[in-house]
């Protein structure tokens, strides 16, 4: 089974009998010019210049995260996020596609909470800049939105997130890979963060998510997924406990979680909080180069 479609599947899809309900992630987060520096920026304004026919434009930092968290984009509770989505008039059973404008890291997130709680998502290979190339239709402007339906149940279709206290508590001689999806720069320290303190946590290896994908946002192939996490000592073809990710506030490291359940790799937890998190806690230390 693979997490993405190609843009002339998606549109045979939507030209069938039960077309998915397509969402438009796009999200910008800036990157930091200086330590404690972050800066996003709605991603409706995009959607607006130009999207999928009949896809919503959904903002993961509302619409599907808790307003209560003390950090970004903290996963909201399985029966809220069901409850958004039969607000935007996606029935339980129906699938849905997901895609960004914005580097396929905010539709990596979107799939993650979606398959968190069983719906069938997938991602568009390459996002709206493949949907163009493949010279398929785009509309400006806003589209009528989907009636809402009846609220539906969720579920915990599996494990999906590990704690800061069980990362804090972790032994030194737990094998688990504990995966950071930063650019390397992020991940030494050497570059300014949008947090309080730089640095990663100790013990985390270095495989950013964002080598996962072509510069046209398109998934890279088995082998080449394979490679980069051989290559900082994670091997992911025969894994015998799960991976642990983490990245700065939980998106980098959903682009990891899509990526190895591509290649099957699907004993997968996210920390959630990430740096964002830990580098508040002054007694949590920190790593740099």
């Amino acid at each position: 089974m693979t997490e993405f479609v190609s843009a002339p599947a998606l549109a045979e899809l939507l030209d069938g009998e039960n077309p998915p309900a397509v969402l438009d992630a796009s999200l910008q987060l800036h990157t930091a010019a200086f330590d404690g520096d972050y800066r996003k920026d709605s991603g409706r304004p995009l959607w607006l210049a130009g999207h999928i026919p009949g896809s919503q434009h959904v903002d993961l930092s509302t619409q599907f995260a808790d307003a209560d968290a003390p950090y970004h984009y903290a996963h909201a509770e399985p029966q809220a996020i069901a409850d958004e989505l039969a607000r935007l008039g996606i029935a339980q059973g129906r699938a849905v596609v997901v895609y960004d404008s914005t580097g396929a890291m905010f539709a990596a997130r979107l799939w993650y909470l979606l398959r968190w709680i069983g719906v069938d998502v997938t991602v568009l290979d390459g996002g709206l800049g493949a949907w163009q190339a493949a010279g398929l239709p785009i509309v400006t402007g806003k589209e009528a939105s989907p009636k809402p339906v009846e609220s539906w149940t969720a579920e915990r279709a599996r494990r999906a997130w590990i704690s800061k206290q069980e990362l804090a508590e972790r032994a030194e001689s737990d094998d688990r890979p504990l995966v950071c999806s930063l650019p390397a720069g992020q991940f030494s320290g050497a570059a300014p963060t949008r947090y309080s303190r730089r640095g990663r946590i100790p013990g985390s290896l270095n495989v950013s998510s964002r080598d996962h994908f072509s510069s046209e946002g398109k998934v890279k192939s088995r082998v080449e997924l394979i490679l980069a996490y051989d290559a900082a000592g994670v091997d992911v073809t025969d894994p015998k406990e799960e991976v642990l990710l983490y990245c700065g506030g939980g998106i980098s490291a959903a682009a990891g979680a899509l990526a190895l359940a591509e290649i099957g790799v699907t004993a997968v937890r996210i920390y959630d909080g990430s740096l964002e998190e830990w580098s508040a806690d002054p007694d949590l230390p920190l790593a740099v180069d």
